[in-house]
């Protein structure tokens, strides 16, 4: 893996400009198991029951139980070196953004400024009569996390909805727009953690090959991605994404002496 390492870098270093495309397995050395995997959350709740936007409007207190479980996994969850060597090659000049399917938060907290949320955020929770907008550490919703029951809009009284996408919700229009422009205008695009099998998310690889951005594919088995990839890094993106950016920062040194 060593040559495709040093390729890689060698693209990142040269591209006019590179983003990030994430998925779950950027966060599974963070202790956040892939939801699909066989010890993720679907094999407890149906996500057909639990996770549809219509199961939330017709019962939101049952949601709410798959809810706190979710949440018990996410906020224990630190950035890994993963997240970190991302936030160094935007830090470096080397990655314009981070578009990611994760509603975690690790992006940012392991240092990237420009994050688009594909899928929303765990951490922010939203009336959806109201439109009152809450961040996780609001003091109602600290209080009803701490008896277990689901937290309530304090001007409408509904049932607060995690600003994440159910399924059967459409992508925030603002993220489409960002994640789109990003995709078809970058010349590199890193692809770690994800096999880029949901739609509408799938398409950003085919958009960023076709206006002629290299491929670059982090993860730890094959996807139908990687017989299209230019590069394909077998491992942890907790291992080779800090590889990659000590890499393109050594170029740098290099290019500048």
């Amino acid at each position: 893996m060593s040559d495709d390492l040093h390729q890689a870098a060698k693209l990142l270093a040269e591209a006019s400009s590179s983003m990030a495309f994430t998925g779950a397995g950027i966060s599974v050395d963070s202790g956040i198991p892939d939801f699909r995997s066989d010890d993720g959350l679907w094999t407890k709740f149906n996500p057909m029951e639990y996770a549809t936007i219509d199961a939330f409007l017709a019962d939101p207190e049952k949601v709410w139980t798959m809810i706190f479980e979710m949440s018990s996994l996410l906020t224990s969850a630190k950035p890994n070196p993963g997240h970190v060597g991302l936030a160094e090659l935007e830090q470096a000049g080397r990655l314009s953004g981070v578009v990611t399917q994760n509603i975690d938060n690790l992006h940012q907290m392991g240092g990237s400024r420009v994050v688009v949320e594909y899928h929303g955020n765990a951490r922010r929770l939203v009336g959806m009569r109201s439109g009152k907008v809450y961040d996780a550490d609001a003091p109602s919703v600290i209080a009803a996390f701490e008896h277990r029951t689901p937290p309530r809009c304090e001007v409408s009284g509904e049932i607060l909805k995690p600003d994440f996408v159910f399924f059967g919700e459409a992508i925030p229009a603002a993220a489409a727009m960002a994640s789109m422009h990003m995709a078809s205008t970058c010349g590199a695009m890193l692809i770690i953690g994800t096999s880029a099998e949901v739609y509408p998310a799938a398409q950003l690889p085919e958009v960023a090959r076709s206006a002629g951005a290299a491929l670059i594919e982090i993860n730890r088995e094959t996807t139908r991605l990687t017989p299209y990839v230019d590069i394909s890094l077998r491992g942890r993106a907790a291992e080779i994404v800090p590889a990659l950016a000590a890499l393109v920062s050594e170029r740098q040194r290099q290019s500048a002496n």
